[in-house]
């Protein structure tokens, strides 16, 4: 038998590998606005923040977040969003000057000739299993990881995206996969970071921030279509069988294979909205060995048949 990861954290990493797309550093003066559509939903935007202050209207859910030095921002959905100075009004359309000027793999993208008052670092993180990510479907709209300048957790962050950086720029040999391997660390350790300072109580996600829970749910979202026993999953837990199903009651407020086989329809929902698949690959996918039974548990779930249901976006 395999061993198993002793935290869900490092079990999810496959689902949460990225690729990095370095686009720009920025360097602005005390009034500048950037205005940012929505991305496809496998993008996930970031910035981080080297100098100064600023702030990010997300447009999608009309929020806006003051950001510092040392803060990260990623929008794991890809929302329609701006970067502004921390004076500069919302909505504001400039002119401000900011001309862009090409340096090998990224842009300086700059307004001032003197000393930025604010520096950023922007791209973009394209997840490399998006269509079937369900842990990226529960990430909310935008996570935010403000670490002080004094906290070790501030220096580590920087140092990942300073490397990154320093990698695409310089482009020598290996570059492009010391940078994919740099980024989805820096993704997994933003996301032990929100999962550590957020209070998840329900749900998929607060499964996931459950220490012994989260090895379970690691373990099916690892292979979804396993024919699970409570057994097994009990076993990654490091967890009784009733102690397992009391974790997932309180959490979920289902046992575990019922949570289960909510999750495998979830995906099964993604599959055919966003792949063209035919129904019977979509069911062995999620592990249904019949196609009729799968059609069936579909229906019941969400009020249509599974062929029904192509081309309708999964929320």
């Amino acid at each position: 038998m395999v061993a198993r990861s002793a935290d869900s954290l490092s079990g999810l990493a496959p689902l949460l590998r990225v690729r990095p797309v370095l686009q720009q550093v920025c360097r602005f003066g005390a009034q500048w606005a950037s205005h940012q559509p929505a991305d496809a939903g496998d993008w996930a935007p970031f910035h981080f923040v080297t100098r100064g202050t600023c702030v990010i209207d997300l447009n999608d859910i009309r929020r806006s977040i003051p950001l510092s030095a040392g803060d990260v921002v990623v929008l794991p959905h890809g929302g329609s969003h701006s970067i502004r100075g921390q004076t500069t009004p919302a909505g504001a359309v400039g002119p401000f000057d900011i001309r862009s000027d090409p340096r090998g793999a990224i842009d300086l993208v700059v307004n001032t000739d003197q000393e930025p008052e604010t520096q950023l670092i922007c791209g973009r993180l394209r997840f490399e299993l998006a269509p079937d990510n369900l842990v990226l479907a529960a990430l909310p709209d935008v996570i935010v990881v403000s670490a002080n300048a004094h906290e070790p957790v501030a220096s580590r962050l920087r140092l990942l995206m300073v490397s990154i950086q320093e990698e695409l720029e310089n482009a020598r040999a290996g570059a492009e996969a010391i940078a994919n391997d740099l980024a989805s660390a820096l993704f997994v350790m933003v996301v032990r970071i929100h999962f550590e300072r957020e209070d998840y109580s329900s749900g998929l996600l607060g499964l996931l921030a459950h220490p012994q829970a989260g090895r379970a749910m690691a373990a099916i979202l690892e292979d979804p279509a396993k024919s699970w026993t409570l057994d097994e999953l009990a076993a990654c837990a490091n967890a009784s069988r009733a102690s397992l199903v009391r974790m997932f009651q309180r959490t979920a407020a289902q046992a575990p294979l019922a949570f289960l086989a909510e999750l495998r329809l979830e995906l099964a929902r993604r599959k055919l909205s966003t792949t063209a698949l035919s129904i019977a690959a979509v069911a062995d996918a999620v592990g249904y060995k019949s196609e009729s039974a799968f059609s069936r548990a579909y229906q019941r779930r969400f009020g249509m048949r599974p062929g029904e249901a192509r081309g309708v976006p999964a929320s």
